[in-house]
């Protein structure tokens, strides 16, 4: 019995859903959306409307922020899973 999956790391629907290319990329969709969310409720005082800046928000996260932060480990993770002998493929 192996503790380790021999399953391709694009198998995994945790990688296909929620990582990203690189983790750069995953910090700034999170900044985006936190920024957008924000907005939309230091906005709402003004207008109703600027709780649809949640929606692209929303979309930025893929989800909601465990979902972000679920992807983040993810991307993180994404170059160990293939790792022996201190090298990896």
């Amino acid at each position: 019995m192996t503790l380790t999956s021999e399953r391709p790391v694009e198998d995994d629907q945790v990688t296909r859903m929620f990582a990203s290319r690189s983790v750069a990329e995953h910090l700034v969709r999170g900044v985006i959306g936190a920024v957008l969310l924000v907005a939309a409720f230091a906005l709402v005082g003004t207008t109703p409307w600027s709780l649809l800046l949640a929606v692209p928000a929303v979309v930025a996260w893929r989800g909601c922020p465990t979902c972000w932060a679920l992807g983040l480990a993810a991307t993180v993770s994404r170059g160990r899973v293939g790792c022996t002998d201190d090298r990896c493929a």
